[in-house]
């Protein structure tokens, strides 16, 4: 059985979920529980910071893109754990109109699959107890979902929090704790979200500081208490590694890599050798295919380009051995990059792609791509679910196509990838194949 679990969700981004996850993680852990963190839907970011937070592994789980038994599967990996802890995305009940693989994405799929219920972290500065009708409102919109109660967010003064408790308990909403504002705890972020955990300096200290201040304001032995759930776990279908020997490619630069699908290739035989094209290095020549995954190339776009030693040892590589790149890994595996301040900064010229952060434009959303050539580990009529989330424009994209790229809702993506030889590159992010 998993261990009982719950749900860390909000009505909306930007209310605190990270900051109370990763403070029940660091104070939890403290009263040396075993809590195992998860992460609602597709982030390479938070999970960082939850493992840095907790000392385990965080994974992806994923209802539009991961079918039901490979979400199963994954919850496999808390067994020993005294507790799981799930972070959410966005609001509660937010994913996509159209049904994927288990359901749209939204956390609160997560907690009906797996009996986790509820926590919401309600920011209550500017009301009072008009918050209560917010609540009661989530805990009754699915008859089915498990709702344990609420923690409040940026509570101005001790008369703020009575009268916010005092409309919980009217409508019958248990609150779990109440957190005053406070800004020192923070994390930086960037384009596309949060910094890196490992780019963070001081984040020992941050999760620290976030810990005690979780447990001086929030009733833990309460919500250990209130956590349920526990189904049987089945095992996750096999994921087939792109090769028995894989050149990873990992620093700072491309650092986006879902932890399943690792693990998943280690599972079936295959080998990960890691390389850093920031450091110069060039792919392991041992290896059998290479990945660039995806991650901030557009910070490191001139470090790259004087890479010599990397773009000359992937250059030979790709002469007999199949090489894909996904979104930042794309760009580097392209003609150019141009930066943010518009200089044209020269990549390994595998593909003849060139793109921009001249002009940022955010492009975001599900996708569902069937293959139109082969590419490490999927051969060409593979349907694969996956994202896409970057801020680059396409200023020129000469090669044979790689894929036919849907959203969500059925539209055709423009951004299809491109192939030339053996290479292969895309924006998108591949979490698991479709079923």
């Amino acid at each position: 059985m998993t261990p009982p679990g719950l749900v860390i969700s909000a009505p909306a981004s930007g209310t605190g979920k990270t900051t109370l996850m990763l403070g029940l993680l660091v104070a939890l852990r403290a009263r040396g529980l075993r809590v195992h963190p998860f992460k609602s839907g597709p982030d390479y970011i938070d999970p960082a910071f939850h493992s840095a937070a907790s000392g385990i592994a965080s994974y992806n789980l994923d209802s539009w893109a991961m079918p039901d038994a490979m979400l199963r599967g994954l919850a496999r990996t808390a067994g020993e754990a005294d507790l799981v802890l799930a972070e959410g995305s966005m609001g509660l009940f937010d994913g996509v109109a159209t049904r994927g693989e288990s359901g749209t994405g939204a956390s609160a799929d997560l907690a009906d699959l797996f009996g986790w219920p509820v926590v919401l972290v309600i920011d209550v500065s500017g009301q009072a107890q008009s918050a209560a009708a917010v609540a009661k409102g989530f805990a009754s919109l699915r008859p089915s979902l498990p709702f344990a109660g609420v923690v409040l967010n940026r509570v101005a003064s001790p008369r703020h929090e009575a009268l916010v408790r005092a409309g919980m308990e009217t409508a019958g909403i248990r609150v779990f704790g109440a957190l005053p504002r406070r800004e020192n705890i923070r994390l930086p972020s960037r384009h596309l979200g949060l910094v890196q955990a490992e780019e963070q300096e001081g984040l020992a200290a941050i999760l620290e500081e976030a810990g005690a201040f979780v447990a001086a304001h929030v009733n833990l032995d309460g919500l250990r208490a209130a956590a349920a759930g526990g189904l049987s776990p089945a095992a996750s279908p096999a994921i087939k590694p792109p090769g028995r020997r894989i050149a990873l490619a990992r620093d700072t630069a491309f650092s986006f890599v879902y932890p399943h699908l690792l693990d998943g290739w280690r599972s079936a035989g295959a080998e990960i050798l890691p390389f850093s094209p920031l450091g110069d290095e060039a792919p392991d020549g041992s290896a059998d295919c290479c990945w660039l995954p995806g991650g901030y190339p557009e910070l490191h776009a001139g470090r790259l380009a004087q890479a010599g030693n990397f773009r000359t040892g992937l250059r030979r590589f790709a002469q007999n051995r199949p090489v894909h790149g996904e979104c930042g890994g794309y760009m580097a595996l392209g003609a150019g990059l141009v930066d943010a301040e518009g200089v044209r900064h020269e990549m390994a010229g595998l593909l003849g792609t060139v793109t921009s952060f001249a002009k940022r434009k955010m492009h975001l959303g599900y996708r569902l791509a069937t293959l139109l050539a082969p590419i490490p580990g999927y051969t060409t009529g593979t349907r694969l679910r996956g994202h896409e989330f970057h801020y680059a424009s396409v200023l020129e994209a000469p090669d044979i196509p790689l894929a036919a790229v849907v959203d969500a809702n059925g539209e055709a993506v423009r951004e299809s990838g491109s192939r030339r030889g053996l290479v292969s590159g895309s924006f998108f992010h591949v979490i698991a194949e479709a079923t």
